[in-house]
């Protein structure tokens, strides 16, 4: 995920804390991929039902949005595989103002990944080319690079109910109406609820490192997850990572490098993108030193 908020804790690196994380598979619905593989990994994705509308979950109980109108708690918990995940339970406080948000402009800009259903990128995105961002935080960089190319779609996916909100609300505020965000875990969306050949990018910023040897199988960028989305990508489709981990962007560039779908821009890692924002996140690691890779490879014809 782009950013962690809702994880209360650091280790002593100043990074999101996974000694506590589970060793059992993840039950909660998420924004990010197992680093398990997804089996199958099929060129085409079943159509199956329509949408079942659920109810969100607060922190403290009770249905945030018992008609159905906002982010479901668990969109594809009771029908889709328990697997191990690489995102921890994000579900934290929510502001008057993004509750607000989203049961307003959920109806109109949210899906839930439940699994059961294909999306119709060209119908939800006006026609616009789409590309798909796996973990924003709050939103702030992806409103700011919507902003910046409103002639492409950005299809935004995390977990964070807090962070879904304050995006949408940034949406309407901004007038920006190429912002879409889906809820819940990416490898469903992209296995069962996009077409192949339909992204023109994937996007993804920051994921959570997890730093300790026991939990990199938890991490995101793992060759089942790899060799999956590129099959939704169009040719010439661009994959934009950013990490200020060390180790996981080695790890990111030798996976991403083994994909022979995949070229490399650049020799090794790439310049740093003028077009790609600073956000509070990765301010925070450069104080701490951190050197921050992007790396960026290209869906080969």
């Amino acid at each position: 995920m782009s950013e962690n908020p809702a994880t209360p804790a650091t280790d002593e690196a100043g990074r999101t804390k996974a000694d506590d994380a589970p060793e059992a598979d993840g039950l909660e619905a998420g924004a990010q991929a197992p680093a398990a593989p997804a089996s199958p990994a099929p060129q085409e994705a079943p159509r199956l039902g329509a949408t079942a509308a659920s109810a969100a979950v607060p922190r403290r109980g009770g249905p945030m949005f018992p008609d159905g109108t906002g982010p479901a708690a668990d969109p594809a918990g009771s029908h889709h595989e328990r697997r191990i995940r690489s995102f921890q339970p994000r579900r934290s406080r929510v502001s008057p103002s993004q509750a607000d948000a989203l049961r307003r402009l959920w109806p109109k800009w949210g899906r839930d990944i439940d699994g059961l259903s294909r999306i119709d990128l060209a119908e939800f995105f006006d026609g616009r080319p789409v590309v798909l961002e796996i973990g924003f935080g709050m939103g702030e960089a992806t409103a700011q690079m919507a902003a910046a190319d409103p002639d492409t779609g950005i299809l935004a996916c995390d977990v964070h109910t807090p962070g879904q909100g304050n995006l949408l609300g940034l949406a309407e505020r901004n007038g920006l109406s190429n912002i879409r965000v889906a809820n819940g875990d990416a490898i469903i969306l992209l296995r069962e609820m996009l077409a192949p050949g339909s992204l023109a990018g994937l996007r993804v910023f920051f994921p959570d490192p997890w730093p300790k040897k026991r939990h990199h199988k938890r991490r995101l960028i793992q060759p089942e997850f790899v060799s999956l989305a590129s099959t939704r990508l169009a040719p010439g489709a661009l994959v934009h990572c950013a990490t200020d981990w060390e180790p996981y962007a080695e790890q990111m560039l030798e996976v991403l490098s083994a994909e022979p779908t995949l070229e490399n821009l650049h020799p090794s890692y790439a310049p740093r993108p003028d077009f790609r924002p600073l956000t509070r996140f990765e301010g925070q690691g450069l104080d701490k030193g951190h050197v921050v890779h992007d790396l960026m490879f290209r869906r080969r014809p």
